[in-house]
């Protein structure tokens, strides 16, 4: 069998020990990684080479909390609740089939060409969006923006059929979990049926919880119950749940995360630009839960930048605590990386034999990485948080694939998909319709 070798660069492997490698070797056979080691491995016969020297190798980014987006830039100057009323469901209610799969291609492309090698991607259409990740490269995993059925979003029973068809599919790099949009859009009922739903399957939950303040006054309003707890009270919670944002949590739903084993997908930029104010992302940590990153999606945030939003995860805690001790660069960078993985149960996330082999490399030939010192991890981390962005990131390996190559999609043609996402928006702005509460 040929390999890929990525060979002499900075090897960050991000492993428990955190060894690290300053000019080293990723080898690659098949799907797996098969060695990480110091040194140069010489080609053989049919090998396929990626020279990185002076470059950074780590692990694919792991975008934890993910709406493929279409309408980026349009109509965002407004709080969460009004956001979604004026242009979040207008859009995704009009959505078809073929706006879909360009809005999930722009997405994705996007996504690559900034290290993410991974999406934990909330939307509709799934059919659409799982030819996407099949067609470009990406390793997704989808659920259904599900609700009550007056809400006219999809319904469990359309996740259900996502999941026959399209859980396993693209040589495994696409799965399908359970959806839940929020709980003002559900009920204990619901949420009781979707859990049973996601034992059925055998599969996970990816679910909104206490986003905003609103959204937390609704739920002890209708139930009598913060929505974390309602979520625990359901059987809701568990160690197969991503629950993203989790930006208004009492300390009792900080326990309960704890104990279930949640995990939390932090979202800070998207956070931020709604208005939701600051997670408790210390007290999480501090409790044990498992943190990852999210970008949310670019309608709410206007990029999925993951490194832009490690940047974020790390100075606005900073900044609203007056303590710079807290999120450290090398805390952050492993909250993108090995705390996405095991939030979806991924053998991604590190760089170690066995693993996937989902591997990005960073050009640090630029302004962002000067000056550089190769033989301190710790000054790459840094470098990686608060210097770039991603831009800088060369190439990306998905499943022992080359998807991205010298910062060209290799699956897709960029011009196209960007041409008919712009289309689909077009197409889909003009059927939007705005139902106000």
């Amino acid at each position: 069998m040929s390999r890929i070798l990525v060979r002499d660069g900075m090897i960050l492997t991000l492993d428990a020990a955190g060894t690290y490698h300053e000019r080293g070797t990723v080898v690659i056979e098949g799907d797996r990684i098969t060695g990480v080691g110091a040194g140069t491995v010489p080609p053989e016969p049919g090998d396929e080479v990626i020279d990185a020297a002076g470059k950074i190798v780590l692990p694919g980014l792991v975008d934890l909390h993910y709406h493929t987006a279409l309408g980026k830039g349009y109509n965002d100057h407004l709080p969460l609740w009004e956001y979604l009323d004026e242009c979040w469901y207008p859009i995704i209610r009009a959505l078809d089939p073929e706006a879909a799969y360009w809005a999930a291609m722009a997405s994705y492309t996007e996504s690559l060409k900034a290290g993410v090698t991974t999406v934990n991607d909330m939307y509709r259409q799934l059919p659409a969006l799982a030819r996407a990740a099949a067609d470009i490269g990406i390793r997704a995993v989808l659920s259904n923006d599900t609700a009550l059925a007056e809400h006219d979003l999809d319904t469990l029973a359309d996740n259900a059929s996502a999941f026959e068809d399209l859980h396993g599919t693209a040589g495994g790099r696409v799965e399908v979990r359970i959806g839940i949009e929020w709980l003002p859009l559900a009920s204990p009922e619901f949420l009781r049926d979707a859990r049973a739903l996601a034992d059925e399957l055998g599969t996970g939950i990816h679910v909104h919880l206490n986003e905003s303040i609103t959204e937390v006054e609704d739920s002890l309003e209708r139930f009598g119950r913060r929505p974390t707890v309602l979520a625990h009270e359901t059987g809701l919670l568990g160690p197969d749940v991503v629950a993203a944002h989790c930006v208004w949590l009492d300390d009792e739903e900080i326990r309960l995360l704890a104990e279930t084993g949640t995990s939390v997908s932090h979202n800070p930029s998207s956070n931020a630009k709604l208005g939701n104010g600051v997670a408790r992302v210390p007290e999480l940590l501090a409790a044990g839960v498992n943190v990852g990153l999210g970008h949310d999606a670019a309608e709410c945030n206007n990029s999925a930048d993951l490194f832009e939003v490690m940047k974020f995860a790390s100075l606005m805690h900073r900044a609203v605590r007056g303590d710079a001790s807290l999120m450290p660069a090398e805390r952050v960078l492993r909250m993108a990386t090995n705390a996405g993985a095991r939030a979806l149960g991924h053998e991604t996330g590190s760089l170690e034999p066995g693993r996937k082999a989902d591997v990005i490399v960073v050009d640090t030939g630029n302004a962002m990485f000067t000056p550089l010192l190769p033989e301190s991890p710790a000054h790459l981390h840094s470098h990686l948080v608060f210097a770039a962005n991603g831009s800088a990131v060369d190439t990306s390996v998905i499943d022992g694939r080359i998807v991205l190559r010298d910062r060209h999609l290799t699956f897709a043609d960029e011009a196209e998909v960007l041409r008919e996402a712009n289309a689909a928006f077009r197409r889909i702005k003009e059927k939007m319709v705005v139902v106000r509460r």
